[in-house]
């Protein structure tokens, strides 16, 4: 009812101002200009200013008021549109300053845009969050179900032939679990030691049921920085699945982590079966040497990480040959997000 009464109150303001406007050019008591074109104010001109100043003298103290249900930045928004156009009003009550009255109405035709393009940038940045938070969440629901299965039969198999190492398993693998389910919950980067352990978990999951054919290596020293939940952890997964190959020896995994030239740097490589680029694909994404369901997998995954990448932490991701045979998957995240 108070907003109603506030919009009538300013409705009636408006429609005295017009009102007087119309009369303006017909009555002298407002103003006249002279034979030889001299511009005067009528005693009564200052009626004529009086309704816009009311209006915009309500306008600041209800902003006033309400500040504390205002953001910071749209309180100053409103006070920078209103209190010069507020002075500026009140001196022409006494003399003429029409060009500082243009001058601040500009003001306030300008902090009202810049109010605008904010709030449009943050409305922006809240849906790149929620896009990259919903692709984490679809890559949850894309666990391996052979991958589940696998691991709780060698569980199985593990306690009565080793119920200590069933035990740590069964540890490594709920964790792998709750990270994942963690991950679709949380909607900005996490620290890069959160997203190592998640790996680990499943690397450990994984050495347990491939044993000797399995190698990991770590040498994750520079830990202090953020990126998007569910990268690290995909890519060692991909790394595992599509280059392990029991005909041809272990699989070798190493996982880097250090700071150059204001970004950090992660880098994934293993020595399997490796890829080959198609075409103009700089990046190797599309053209993976696996089959062709596999492929399509693969690209799905690793471009859902780099779009991820991308909206979170404006990071980047490569992919290249190993030297040697095998893949180098590189991350690099800008110096901004760093823990």
């Amino acid at each position: 009812m108070r907003g109603n009464r506030l919009l009538y109150v300013v409705l009636g303001l408006t429609a005295v101002y017009l009102i007087l406007l119309t009369y303006v050019p017909f009555v002298n008591v407002f103003s006249y200009i002279t034979p030889d074109m001299q511009y005067y104010r009528g005693p009564l001109y200052p009626l004529i200013p009086l309704p816009i100043i009311a209006i915009v003298l309500i306008n600041l103290i209800y902003v006033i008021r309400w500040r504390e249900r205002l953001s910071r930045k749209t309180f100053l928004s409103f006070l920078i549109a209103i209190l010069p156009l507020t002075v500026t009003l009140f001196v022409q009550l006494f003399i003429d300053v029409f060009p500082l009255i243009d001058i601040c109405i500009i003001i306030s035709a300008l902090s009202m845009y810049g109010l605008i393009v904010s709030d449009q940038i943050e409305q922006d940045r809240l849906y790149r969050q929620e896009i990259a938070r919903q692709r984490a969440s679809v890559m949850v629901l894309q666990m391996r179900p052979h991958f589940i299965y696998n691991t709780m039969m060698s569980i199985y198999s593990l306690i009565n032939l080793d119920p200590q190492k069933a035990r740590q398993v069964t540890s490594d693998f709920t964790d792998y679990l709750r990270k994942n389910f963690n991950a679709v919950a949380s909607e900005n980067p996490v620290p890069f030691s959160s997203e190592l352990e998640h790996t680990r978990a499943y690397l450990a999951v994984e050495q347990a049921q491939h044993e000797e054919m399995l190698i990991v290596e770590y040498d994750t020293q520079y830990t202090q920085f953020r990126l998007p939940p569910l990268t690290l952890q995909p890519i060692a997964e991909n790394a595992v699945k599509h280059g392990m190959d029991p005909y041809v020896g272990p699989l070798k995994v190493r996982i880097r982590s250090y700071h150059e030239n204001s970004v950090s740097v992660i880098i994934v490589e293993d020595n399997g079966s490796g890829f080959k680029t198609t075409g103009d694909n700089a990046s190797g994404i599309d053209g993976l040497n696996t089959s062709e369901d596999n492929a399509s997998e693969s690209y799905s995954a690793l471009t859902n990480i780099r779009q991820r990448l991308k909206l979170m932490c404006d990071g980047n991701l490569e992919i290249a040959p190993r030297n040697g045979g095998g893949t180098v998957v590189t991350i690099t995240i800008p110096d901004r997000y760093s823990s």
